[in-house]
């Protein structure tokens, strides 16, 4: 796989989504959970999508549950949580693993092509950000700790 666009998971509704829909288009691609001390970033995230999606930003969440066990719910009560306690209108993905032998392609691709701190691929924890270009290529890998808020002047330059 050569770009982001190249890959395919499942929509939260349990439909194929490939990847190469947003293709062009800007990525914000988060493993989310709804019991995890960064949850309230879903705001964040939700209002990125509102104030660049005309200009070309697509940001997906992947629920995660390989982090203290803070996504523990199925997908109706993701979807359930998302829409009603934050407001998620973003597309998201059906439950995915992150690290292991059992993480998701596209998050091993992503985790190749930015490694983290010190260079060590492994996600940390949920809330971890890759940006992508319109070209499918990451430019940037961001910390849980960074606030989607703090990520607008990257968005800005992606998507001029």
């Amino acid at each position: 796989m050569e770009s982001a666009f190249d890959f395919e998971a499942v929509a939260l509704d349990g439909t194929p989504s490939p990847l190469g829909r947003w293709r062009g288009k800007v990525l914000l691609i988060v493993n989310v959970a709804s019991r995890c001390g960064f949850t309230p970033q879903y705001d964040g995230l939700e209002q990125l999508w509102k104030d660049y999606r005309k200009r070309g930003l697509v940001v997906l969440g992947f629920p995660c549950d390989q982090f203290g066990h803070q996504e523990p719910g199925d997908a109706e009560e993701i979807r359930q949580f998302c829409s009603l306690t934050y407001g998620v209108s973003f597309p998201m993905f059906a439950k995915v693993e992150v690290n292991g032998s059992g993480a998701h392609p596209l998050w091993k691709w992503l985790k190749a092509q930015k490694g983290g701190l010190l260079g060590i691929g492994a996600i940390k924890w949920n809330f971890t950000k890759f940006l992508i270009g319109r070209d499918g290529q990451v430019l940037e890998r961001y910390a849980p700790t960074t606030t989607p808020e703090a990520l607008r002047v990257a968005i800005e330059r992606a998507i001029a």
